[in-house]
């Protein structure tokens, strides 16, 4: 297992995006911890950029999931779990079909929902360094 740590910077997120899709190469699921206005909608928007996405990309607060297509068809699908409040409504949305898909899968506020989240899933966490930078600490298995 190795651990990375990455410093985003808000003016450079688009090449961290890059980086770290290249550092997790052939891993789609992801989990991203982190405190409000930390950071994980907007790194994860960079990420479908990166991906090339070619919807607008925003919150599934109100959704819970969202579903973006790329350039090449791919899907990508961006769950908040923030307003969950049991994980019977993960089921009822058939989050364990979204999970074993080979589709992209970005989860913000995993907290909510870790008892039905694959073990597969690759936890990020969003650390504020100040109000332009970040650290995200992730491992890969």
């Amino acid at each position: 297992m190795s651990e990375f740590e990455l410093i985003l910077d808000l003016e450079k997120i688009d090449q961290v995006a890059k980086k770290f899709i290249h550092l997790t190469s052939g891993k789609k699921k992801f989990a991203f911890y982190g405190q409000m206005g930390a950071g994980k909608t907007t790194f994860i928007t960079a990420l479908c950029h990166e991906l090339k996405a070619t919807d607008l990309v925003s919150s599934p607060t109100f959704s819970i999931v969202n579903e973006y297509q790329t350039e090449n068809q791919d899907s990508i699908y961006h769950f908040d779990f923030y307003r969950i409040n049991d994980t019977s409504e993960l089921y009822d949305i058939g989050f364990e079909e979204y999970c074993y898909s080979d589709c992209w899968c970005f989860i913000e506020w995993p907290e909510r929902g870790e008892a039905v989240i694959p073990q597969d899933f690759i936890n990020v966490r969003i650390h504020i360094a100040d109000d332009n930078k970040r650290r995200l600490v992730f491992q890969i298995h």
